[in-house]
């Protein structure tokens, strides 16, 4: 049987250049709407707080420095309370919390049927809001779950603003794009270890004798190689090939150029600066042979500078709405290490 012409021009055509992605693109979280705005609007009954504190939320957990700084600042200051019969550890950590999340921590206080004061427990502050009146409160976790608090059993205690006076923000809001950049470092090398197929290269192919259905089983294997199973050996036959008819051609070294450890260490320092908390009280590994410094020493300037402000902030709030020192601490001290001296034998 003779072949038509167009037949035999399809058997001589050289096979077309094709190219194709190792991998859907995949989207990124980006929160930078959590500061798109700084002042509070009134929804009807109730003033919306400056900024999303949802987002200051899930923003905690974004990265690992600071969320411990703003839980060791909790923990110490609630460590130095003396515990009073209104006033517990456990509740004023949880305010503490509050506070240095949010800027904004409540206490409520609870009335008995004769109208004396039980003790005080914490409103969670994300959900708390401040009346058009500024005199009462109302916790509204949703739209119809409203509840409003008692005239004057609510306890503000606000870190103050320069945009507004209704509800406070927290001073390390100018380090949540470093909190951000550092969980987007991290869940970018995370991904790049999960996927093992990467845009890091070009496989070209050049022989002639390659036939078409050769060229897709290799392109459904190489798609394949993506997720569980990844980093697996390909095996590619071509008897009647030359030499560079198949070539993989490097366009970039991931591993190299995501600069993955600056970005951590400086983003690290970034959030150390906003919280003011040296790194040797947290856990930060030194990487050069000096060290931080005497940790003693920096714990004294800490609790100096930070604890003691704290101290003092709380304790004059909380009084003073009470009416009666309900709220004191103990300074921050450490214990004195006697050194050791180890006896010549």
């Amino acid at each position: 049987m003779d072949e038509t012409p167009s037949q035999t021009a399809a058997l001589t055509a050289p096979a077309g250049a094709q190219a194709f992605t190792f991998g859907d693109p995949e989207a990124v979280m980006d929160r930078r709407d959590v500061l798109d705005y700084v002042e509070c609007w009134l929804n009807g009954e109730w003033y919306e707080t400056p900024i999303s504190f949802d987002g200051l939320a899930r923003s905690l957990r974004a990265a690992t420095h600071h969320a411990s700084a703003v839980h060791f600042k909790a923990q110490v200051l609630a460590s130095t309370l003396r515990p009073h019969p209104l006033l517990s550890r456990a509740t004023l950590q949880r305010a503490a919390l509050d506070f240095q999340v949010f800027g904004n921590g409540y206490l409520e206080r609870p009335r008995n049927r004769l109208g004396g004061s039980l003790p005080l427990r914490n409103a969670l502050a994300k959900y708390t809001r401040r009346h058009r009146d500024l005199k009462r409160f109302g916790f509204l976790r949703t739209w119809k779950d409203e509840y409003t608090f008692p005239a004057g059993s609510i306890c503000h205690l606000m870190e103050p603003d320069v945009h507004q006076e209704i509800y406070g923000l927290p001073q390390y809001l100018a380090a949540l794009q470093s909190a951000w950049l550092n969980e987007s470092a991290t869940l970018f090398r995370r991904r790049y270890y999960n996927n093992g197929s990467h845009a890091g290269f070009i496989l070209y192919l050049s022989d002639p004798d390659v036939q078409q259905g050769d060229v897709d089983s290799l392109r459904k294997s190489l798609q394949s190689s993506k997720g569980v199973g990844n980093f697996r050996n390909l095996l590619f036959h071509s008897p009647g090939g030359k030499e560079k008819a198949i070539q993989l051609l490097p366009i970039g070294e991931a591993t190299a150029k995501d600069e993955f450890f600056n970005i951590k260490n400086v983003s690290r320092d970034d959030q150390l600066a906003a919280h003011r908390v040296p790194p040797q009280l947290i856990g930060v590994v030194p990487a050069n042979a000096g060290g931080f410094g005497e940790v003693v020493n920096a714990a004294r300037v800490f609790a100096r500078n930070e604890i003691q402000p704290l101290q003092t902030s709380f304790s004059q709030a909380i009084n003073e709405w009470m009416g009666e020192v309900v709220c004191s601490f103990d300074p921050y001290e450490l214990p004195s290490v006697e050194p050791v001296h180890q006896a010549l034998v």
